[in-house]
């Protein structure tokens, strides 16, 4: 059971690879060109794909791209991995790396308000 595990996580690395690729590789003007994927999860049947989306842009246009062009990047993920099924993809929004740079702000905001208080009381 536990090879099966290293098997689906090899597995979902290799998608987070392949379909980086093609996804750079869209002339749809709708996807951003910042546009990453953070991660890739494969059910162990290969039948389903649950991939994280990261997008510096406009996010709404980029995934309404992906959206339209799920069939096409699903046969080029076909050619590109030699697996038993290819996965249904399905796009969803990551804003992790959003919120990590909006607490990062907020810190060094409160570390100036910190350092400016003890400035005023020396």
């Amino acid at each position: 059971m536990r090879s099966n595990q290293h098997g689906a996580s090899r597995v979902s690395h290799d998608v987070q690879r392949s379909l980086s690729k093609i996804i750079s590789e869209l002339k749809d003007p709708r996807i951003g060109l910042m546009t990453s994927i953070t991660r890739c999860e494969v059910t162990r049947d290969l039948k389903e794909c649950k991939c994280y989306i990261s997008v510096l842009g406009d996010e709404d246009a980029t995934m309404k791209g992906l959206e339209s062009a799920r069939g096409f990047i699903r046969k080029q993920l076909a050619v590109s991995l030699n697996l038993r099924n290819t996965p249904e993809i399905e796009f969803i929004p990551d804003h992790s790396i959003a919120y990590g740079v909006d607490m990062s702000r907020r810190i060094d905001e409160v570390m100036e308000q910190d350092r400016k208080k003890n400035e005023e009381s020396i």
